[in-house]
């Protein structure tokens, strides 16, 4: 048995542009000095309340204010519009993974439970994942906490378990997990940057990801 894990944002759905938006739109609620978009991009992957802190340099009541105000015109944006679609060959990728004999899916993502729920439903994917695993029950990336949690679920080891993610949190995380680290580069993060966080690959196109799922580890393994 084998375990691929994939993160979300940057990974499967390409919603970069909708999470800058709605960062650039937070702090300005706030009266806060604007991040660069290269900054917003840096830290998506992690926790928002992490995210925020690092942004903002906030801390205490006032990033709870952040982080609430993040929160509230996320989900009224979603709730408007189709903002965050699967990137092109995600679907069909995720369909030909399922009907793989010993092979299961996880999720392990920064974004909420609340909001994965709603992207899977949206997406017709809820029944692709037997683990999903976010900051509700686990500590932000890059600790392993998330992967630690989807293999005791599934009862599959690390040795038998691929991360796929587009940052450096994503392959730090594996690697701390003593896990597989399979980076892609249609995300947020180059290609220098996961090699030098410690992946065992980099792709730069869904039609590789199956092959280079395959040469880390078998179904029948």
């Amino acid at each position: 048995m084998r375990l691929i894990v994939f993160d979300m944002d940057g990974t499967l759905v390409d919603s970069g542009v909708h999470i800058n938006n709605t960062t650039m739109a937070a702090f300005a609620e706030m009266r806060l000095p604007l991040p660069t978009a290269e900054e917003a991009r840096g830290i998506i992957g992690l926790s928002l309340d992490v995210a925020m802190a690092r942004l903002s340099g906030l801390s205490g009541a006032h990033l709870d204010r952040l982080v609430t105000t993040y929160r509230r015109l996320y989900h009224q944006s979603v709730a408007r519009l189709d903002t965050e679609p699967l990137y092109a060959g995600i679907e069909g990728m995720l369909d030909a993974l399922k009907t793989e004999p010993g092979t299961l899916m996880a999720i392990a993502t920064g974004k909420g439970m609340r909001g994965v729920e709603r992207m899977l439903k949206l997406h017709g994917l809820e029944s692709h994942f037997a683990s999903k695993q976010t900051p509700d029950s686990n500590p932000s990336k890059p600790d392993p906490g998330m992967l630690i949690s989807a293999m005791s679920e599934t009862g599959v080891g690390p040795d038998q378990t691929v991360m796929i993610g587009d940052t450096s949190f994503d392959m730090e995380m594996a690697r701390a997990a003593g896990c597989f680290a399979l980076g892609v580069n249609w995300g947020y993060h180059s290609n220098d940057v996961l090699r030098a966080s410690g992946a065992h690959v980099t792709i730069d196109s869904v039609s590789e990801l199956i092959p280079a799922i395959n040469a880390l580890v078998t179904a029948d393994a």
